[in-house]
């Protein structure tokens, strides 16, 4: 099994919350998403993306990768 995660930290000291910044119209995490995409583990993994800001997660989501489901139930 593959595993992709794609760490999006929204707390950067220079540049913060750069991962929904716009480029060309398009959040950055997208193209990191897209760079996924046109891999060639495409068909065998399914992304995560961990971030500490909901709104980088919630602009994940809406490219179809799902945030991670970190419970600890027992």
């Amino acid at each position: 099994m593959i595993l992709c995660i794609i760490p999006a930290r929204g707390g950067s000291k220079r540049f913060p919350r750069k991962n929904i910044a716009l480029l060309n119209g398009k959040p950055l995490i997208y193209y990191t998403i897209e760079a996924w995409r046109k891999s060639k583990y495409y068909e065998f993994t399914s992304p995560i993306v961990s971030s500490d800001d909901d709104e980088i997660l919630i602009t994940a989501r809406a490219f179809g990768v799902r945030p991670p489901n970190w419970s600890t139930q027992s």
